[in-house]
């Protein structure tokens, strides 16, 4: 099968996968919001990037370099997955002995055992990492469908029936441990790789020098992205990280699935092309087309509905929690870029430029941070939006140099999207305001009307990635003829 075969069927499966566990996850979550208070899913933000930690620990980037290497064998797969075993349970004694002094932070007693118990979830899925990495290798990712896709379900009726019990927020750990033990059993049990007795210090040392540049930025990166979480949690209260909590991952369930999907597999597919700048470059420009065409509209047709989402499918406990989705969703609108700009470093081998991108944009974190926490959660979000756009110019500024991909260009690329999608979403958000309409009747018409205009609006512009997709779906109505 072609390169090209193999990475669109990896694309669809992916995004199945993806879509699939997201969906499951969005109506779970929405269950769980009826049987859940905001201070539960406080609690769990609060542990959250110290579950983080530990988990970019156990992987130290071995996954990524397993990914990578051109000529991946067997021994390189033990040293990776013997190596993972015992970072994982390095990293659980770490949050066992920690986790007093997590709850003395936030002054908060119930941690101790919840960060314990939850812990537990590191060591389990160190046995995933290679097993992935195999996987993601041959973009084989129908069989990453088949593990979590019953895990996603099997683990979300245990917590809605504990949930229902009035266990709060042990519900929320529970659904991690046995999501957890299912999606590695379910890996297992297909039987792609198993692990030999053989380790080699060469192959350890080779895969730490790319690996360990990717941890370090991981590491930055999972307590920058945790950051305003912990700051919310400390200064406020439990209730108000929850409710910030559960907006992000509202967030994160309606737009990053195509992100991820996108992602997961233009990275080995395009690792394997690394030595050829034009096709990478080529290949990026149509990520980027296809990426913005889709995600754009869906982060701002959310912004723009977000009101009347929230009170027909939530109880009124969740409701303050609209404007911290709609201005997340705004910062999130560079995103894909970002990843997408941070793949190519990945993709050639420049994990150390990967780290030096990632410290310039924790410093310019902290610096608007510290100016925008004086004007509460909302001055925290907006300058969220200000640091997602400004951390843009560093990301991009390598690309220009590695594959003469700069930030023009990629401008230009996305920039018809970004202006359509959002003169959309501002008509709907001003007919929205203006109705005054039930909920459910402003989401059908409004989430309609927002459909037609950008669709209508990508035809008569010409856009890119709307020609491509149409031409597909021609394609596939002329072969059923």
């Amino acid at each position: 099968m072609s390169l090209a075969k193999k990475t669109t069927v990896g694309v669809v499966w992916n995004f199945a996968e993806q879509f699939a566990r997201r969906g499951i996850n969005v109506v779970v979550t929405l269950i769980l919001a009826y049987f859940l208070a905001p201070e539960d899913y406080g609690l769990v933000a609060m542990m959250a990037v110290f579950l983080a930690l530990g988990s970019t620990l156990m992987e130290s980037g071995f996954k990524q370099a397993l990914i990578r290497l051109k000529e991946a064998k067997q021994v390189d797969f033990d040293t990776a997955f013997y190596a993972n075993i015992t970072l994982g349970v390095v990293s659980c004694v770490v949050l066992f002995v920690a986790a007093p002094y997590i709850a003395d932070f936030y002054e908060e007693p119930r941690l101790i055992e919840l960060v314990r118990v939850a812990s537990l979830a590191v060591i389990i899925n160190s046995f995933q990492v290679v097993q992935v990495a195999t996987l993601s290798r041959e973009l084989n990712f129908k069989a990453q469908l088949k593990a979590n896709l019953p895990a996603v379900v099997i683990s979300s009726i245990v917590a809605i029936v504990l949930a229902y019990m009035e266990y709060g927020v042990w519900a929320l750990v529970m659904q991690m441990l046995v999501s957890a033990v299912l999606v590695t059993l379910f890996l297992w049990l297909q039987g792609f790789w198993r692990p030999t007795r053989s380790f080699s210090v060469v192959s350890l040392r080779n895969m730490y020098h790319f690996g360990y540049k990717l941890f370090l930025s991981g590491v930055l990166d999972t307590i920058f992205r945790n950051l305003y979480v912990i700051i919310i949690a400390k200064i406020f209260s439990a209730s108000v990280a929850g409710l910030y909590f559960f907006a992000e991952k509202i967030k994160e369930l309606m737009i990053s699935q195509l992100v991820a999907s996108v992602q997961t597999v233009t990275y080995p597919a395009l690792a394997a092309m690394q030595d050829d700048n034009e096709r990478l470059k080529q290949g990026y420009k149509k990520v980027i087309g296809v990426t913005t065409f889709l995600l754009f509209p869906a982060m701002l047709f959310l912004a723009a509905l977000a009101e009347p989402l929230f009170e027909f499918l939530l109880p009124q406990k969740w409701w303050n929690a609209v404007i911290y989705l709609q201005l997340m969703t705004i910062a999130g609108l560079m995103y894909p870029l970002h990843a997408i700009n941070l793949n190519i470093l990945k993709v050639k081998g420049r994990s150390d430029l990967f780290l030096y991108l990632e410290i310039v944009k924790k410093i310019l974190v902290v610096v608007i941070l510290s100016v925008s926490i004086g004007f509460g959660i909302i001055g925290i979000l907006v300058g969220q939006i200000i640091g997602s756009f400004l951390a843009y110019v560093p990301n991009s500024y390598y690309s220009a140099r590695l594959i003469d991909y700069g930030i023009k260009e990629q401008i230009a690329d996305f920039a018809p999207v970004i202006l359509l999608s959002g003169g959309v979403a501002l008509v709907v958000y001003a007919l929205q305001l203006w109705a005054q309409w039930s909920s459910w009747i402003e989401l059908v018409v409004f989430g309609g009307v927002a459909a037609l205009l950008y669709l209508l609006g990508a035809h008569m512009l010409k856009l890119q990635a709307y020609e491509m997709a149409k031409e597909l779906v021609m394609k596939k109505m002329r072969e059923r003829r």
